[in-house]
């Protein structure tokens, strides 16, 4: 009994400061998958909203939309790692997204208590989004590489997003777009996360992965980055795959005014705890 009581005399100050604080959450990889860990999530969420935190959940869902694309017979291809996608894809993309899973995340929350609401970037113009291009992956050759309707944000609708936040209510926003002409765009998960934490100047970007953090060339954990010491992994090959996309992700919300972004081990039982109320937190930190 005194450890318990220990523990919540730790995370004291913690409640005390963040107290009011947004919070964007990037929920995605093996704690999407995982029941235990996806109960624990739902209570971690519903637990920093009910302490005076102002929590905001922007999910994935590659390996449903995966699913879903092979059980109905689509094919998919990948463009230097991005996913084509076409408007037979993108139909899956949003069905997925913001039907199956957005509204899991949300079931969830609400059967223990919290007040989640399931939002795409489409409801009230809430990330607007242009047609994203890659370069050309042969050198010499001009032009820009079509990967179909795939997006990356230009505008969040901080108003709206802010009004829902300061309420009782959870976000639960999947990373869907609205397009210059109206269309749908498909939009990775960590850059919808790092716009809206740039844009609502969240206290902490919280990227829930698959690894314990950003990792040195020996495999070990660091705890504490800067963006300069991320351009020099980048540059050196120590981080690469899916780890590039977040660290862009990371700079992007930095330079436009998120206080710090944290990569967390989402395999961790109530990592989200962790890093947020206990003195040595968990995962690589990464402050301007």
């Amino acid at each position: 009994m005194t450890h318990k009581a220990s523990v919540l005399i730790e995370a004291l100050p913690y409640i005390r400061r963040f107290q009011g604080a947004v919070i964007v959450i990037k929920y995605g990889g093996h704690a999407m998958v995982d029941e235990a860990l996806k109960q624990g999530f739902a209570e971690d969420v519903t637990l920093l909203k009910y302490v005076g935190l102002r929590p905001v959940v922007v999910h994935g869902g590659g390996p449903q939309i995966n699913d879903l694309l092979k059980r109905l017979n689509i094919p998919s291809h990948f463009v230097e790692g991005q996913r084509f996608t076409d408007e037979a894809t993108m139909d899956v993309v949003e069905m997925v997204l913001s039907g199956q899973v957005g509204q899991e995340i949300v079931g969830r929350i609400n059967r223990i208590g919290g007040l989640a609401v399931g939002l795409s970037g489409k409801d009230a113009r809430l990330v607007e989004a242009r047609r994203k291009r890659l370069s050309r992956a042969e050198p010499g050759e001009a032009g820009a590489l079509d990967i179909g309707l795939v997006g990356e944000p230009v505008r969040v609708n901080t108003g709206f997003l802010n009004h829902l936040a300061a309420s009782d209510v959870i976000p639960v926003i999947a990373p869907v777009g609205f397009g210059p002409e109206g269309e749908t765009l498909n939009i990775n998960a960590d850059s919808v996360a790092g716009a809206l934490a740039g844009a609502l100047k969240a206290e902490k970007l919280i990227l829930l992965t698959d690894v314990e953090g950003v990792l040195d060339p020996d495999g070990r954990l660091l705890e504490n980055l800067s963006l300069a010491e991320i351009d020099k992994l980048k540059r050196e090959g120590v981080v690469s795959g899916g780890m590039i996309p977040k660290l862009d992700g990371v700079a992007e919300a930095l330079a436009a005014g998120c206080r710090g972004v944290y990569i967390v081990d989402g395999r961790r039982p109530h990592a989200l705890l962790l890093e947020i109320f206990t003195d040595q937190g968990c995962g690589t930190a990464i402050v301007a």
